[in-house]
């Protein structure tokens, strides 16, 4: 007998019924979901750290407070997003919003409490009942959503399901009226797969690689600052993270020294001990990324504690592109300084590899910064900074080629050449 079909048959009789459809419901639901936040910080702030070494700054930063702005940002607008839209001047001719059933949430374990939430917010939001798949190997925040979140919730219209790879296959067999997955392209080959026997719609939140073009006309230590921030936050399992670095020899250089400085600034003399600095997931991950160490040359840190799942924040110089580090998506604290000739050749060498799911660019000269958003294609792209569009809900967010991100609103390129300058574009 299936496991889920109970499950998900209670689901679609509420949601038959009408019962998520008032906004009153899904405001009672999000009010909820707010209160599980607050009711549990120090729960999941236990997880977070349990699973992932996170810090409290970096769960508050990254899992907490954006879950709870989110939840915030639907309750303000609810009830314009489900006004009807005038199509033409004609008072009988307009768009009427309608969830789409029963939605299947899969999340990821590098963003646990962030990437289960954000996307459940959303189909609260929109009307839909929700099966929600927490990943199983950040065991503890699986568990609290497992055994607290249910009881914040309508459990007619809303379920956890727990399982490995073979229950979830098991759970992509059965037809859901929308799949929303983070992970992997290659298990997003799968859900897609999975889903293409029902014709269901997806939404696939994948990662990449993500370069970062740093010009010799550049202050190297506040490029170092930024850039070693954003690469090992997280202990660099952050899917927009930058993944390498494109430089002249002669920056390269200047680089080094700055972000020597800049991760002892960050982590101290000794990283290990440093109450800020994550820890891989697990032993496989440890694993792949201890091989990774392997490729070019260490110019910085290297070191590692399989005992503690540790990886220091590594620097790698003489890099070939053919190596493994430069073949897969790193996902952990190593960053490779890959050295070019130019700024035509950096500009060559993003458009030979795959569509990245973001870019970052940093120089003096907006001029540069420009060309490199003008002459090159990703999912989202900051000029002199990191991935701070990712913290602003008023921008879109998408990807391109095989880095896809939320592909229910037109795909935007999201710039940032400033601080405070956001200019989205067409992709």
């Amino acid at each position: 007998m299936d496991p889920f079909e109970d499950t998900l048959r209670r689901l679609r009789e509420a949601f038959a019924s009408g019962r998520t459809r008032p906004a009153e419901f899904r405001a009672a639901q999000l009010e909820g979901l707010g209160r599980f936040l607050r009711d549990n910080r120090q729960l999941l702030l236990d997880a977070l750290a349990q699973d992932l070494h996170k810090s409290t700054f970096e769960a508050e930063v990254s899992e907490i407070a954006i879950s709870q702005s989110e939840v915030d940002l639907a309750l303000r607008n609810l009830q314009a997003w489900m006004e009807d839209e005038r199509a033409t001047q004609l008072d009988s001719a307009f768009i009427r919003k309608e969830p789409f059933g029963v939605a299947l949430i899969i999340a990821p374990w590098n963003y646990p409490l962030n990437l289960t939430l954000v996307p459940l917010v959303g189909a609260i939001a929109a009307g839909n009942c929700v099966v929600l798949k927490p990943s199983e190997i950040s065991k503890s925040i699986e568990k609290v959503l497992a055994e607290v979140l249910p009881r914040y919730l309508d459990q007619g219209c809303f379920a956890v399901v727990l399982g490995g790879p073979a229950e979830t296959a098991q759970l992509l067999e059965q037809r859901f009226d929308h799949i929303f997955f983070t992970g992997s392209p290659s298990v997003g080959k799968i859900v897609m797969a999975a889903a293409a026997k029902h014709l269901t719609p997806v939404t696939l939140e994948l990662g990449g690689k993500n370069p970062c073009y740093v010009d010799d006309d550049c202050d190297p230590q506040t490029v170092a600052n930024r850039v070693a921030w954003f690469r090992y936050f997280n202990a660099g399992q952050t899917c927009v993270a930058p993944d390498y670095v494109l430089c002249s020899p002669e920056t390269r250089e200047r680089l080094l020294p700055a972000l020597q400085n800049a991760i002892a600034r960050f982590y101290g003399d000794d990283p290990q001990r440093s109450p800020n600095l994550g820890r891989i997931i697990n032993q496989k991950h440890f694993k792949r990324l201890q091989g990774l160490l392997g490729c070019g040359r260490v110019a910085i840190g290297g070191q590692s504690d399989e005992s503690e799942r540790y990886i220091a924040p590594t620097v790698l110089v003489d890099v070939q592109e053919t190596e493994p580090v430069m073949q897969e998506e790193i996902f952990g604290p190593i960053l490779p300084l890959v050295s070019v000739r130019s700024l035509d050749d950096a500009i060559d060498f993003i458009n030979r590899r795959e569509k990245p799911l973001a870019l970052y660019a940093f120089s003096n000269s907006t001029q540069v910064v420009q060309r490199v958003l003008a002459q090159t294609s990703s999912g989202g792209f900051c000029g002199n900074d990191g991935f701070m569009h990712m913290t602003l809900a008023s921008l879109p967010f998408g990807g391109v080629g095989r880095c896809p991100r939320p592909a229910l609103l037109p795909c935007l390129r999201v710039a940032q050449c400033h601080l405070t300058s956001f200019l989205p574009r067409t992709a």
